[in-house]
């Protein structure tokens, strides 16, 4: 934490909300929910990244023990259009990523994927151990039309509750007990187009973890990553976007979790993160690279390879 009042003015950055909207012909679509919960969808099959959205608010997560929100997580997935669900995969384990992922696997039918913190997650949310998958990383497996590949990956420093989830969390619980477990680079093929994509849900990275792995779309989750020296920034682009080769970014994980989804979006306060570092950093890199950068919009169908 910092000594740092306030927080980015989300106006600033009006012009790059204009990710490509899908339509009707789009084969494969990505929704963004917050966070880095993504839907990623076809018209058949579906699968989520995270899937929080309960969001509690700080004054709860610093004093309370935390609990899915079942009226948020059943409006959320109401809005989004979803009863089906190939798969969930929490990018980590920490609760603003896997807190609400046991809940939406089971409300949607889904497996829930990852490592052994993941599934200790879903073991405490109820699920039972044929709905749960610990993959091997660097593996692929296929989920409904889509091909999944967790690459170990980092999370961004600092991690408040580092370490493993070693046994089944049944909340309601204290924030502390959804430690980070494995941090996952996720690699999503879309079988019958091709289409791919990557998704870093906290900035951080193992050096030369992607090697050898391609996708023309990437969603870079950028939390906390504004507080971190130039040099890491552009290690972080390097070892993502240009070892991918993704010609198109998506920044998620800015907004304010602690703040509902049913409220307006605003960006994390400064004492916990700075978009507006993140930015100009980005912003030169992608200028350099010739990359389309944009910040999405919540709710919207995108087309992120049109």
């Amino acid at each position: 934490m910092r000594l740092k009042l306030g927080r980015p003015d989300l106006r600033d950055y009006t012009g790059y909300f204009d990710a490509p909207a899908a339509d009707a012909g789009s084969p494969v679509t990505v929704t963004w929910a917050g966070v880095t919960t993504l839907l990623i969808a076809d018209g058949g099959s579906a699968i989520m990244t995270d899937g929080f959205f309960s969001r509690p608010s700080l004054l709860a997560v610093g004093t309370r023990r935390l609990a899915p929100s079942l009226p948020r997580i059943d409006g959320c997935l109401a809005r989004l259009g979803v009863d089906r669900l190939a798969a969930v995969l929490p990018v980590h384990t920490h609760f603003d990523h896997a807190m609400d992922s046991a809940v939406v696997a089971d409300r949607t039918g889904a497996t829930l994927v990852g490592g052994s913190s993941t599934a200790n997650v879903g073991r405490g949310g109820g699920l039972p151990e044929d709905r749960l998958l610990v993959v091997t990383p660097g593996s692929a497996v296929d989920l409904g039309a889509f091909e999944v590949t967790l690459v170990a990956g980092d999370h961004c420093p600092p991690d408040r509750f580092p370490g493993d989830v070693e046994r089944p969390v049944v909340p309601p619980v204290k924030a502390a007990a959804y430690r980070c477990g494995e941090s996952w680079s996720t690699m999503i093929r879309h079988r019958p187009t091709g289409r791919a994509m990557l998704v870093v849900g906290s900035a951080g990275f193992v050096p030369g973890a992607l090697r050898g792995h391609r996708a023309d779309v990437a969603y870079l989750g950028v939390g906390q990553l504004g507080l971190q020296p130039e040099r890491y920034l552009v290690d972080y682009w390097d070892e993502t976007v240009r070892t991918v080769g993704a010609r198109r970014v998506v920044l998620i994980h800015w907004d304010d979790f602690f703040r509902p989804l049913h409220e307006p979006l605003r960006a994390l306060p400064y004492a916990g993160d700075d978009l507006d570092a993140s930015m100009r950093v980005l912003t030169r890199l992608a200028r350099e690279d010739g990359v389309a950068l944009h910040l999405p919009t919540l709710w919207e169908r995108c087309d992120p390879w049109s």
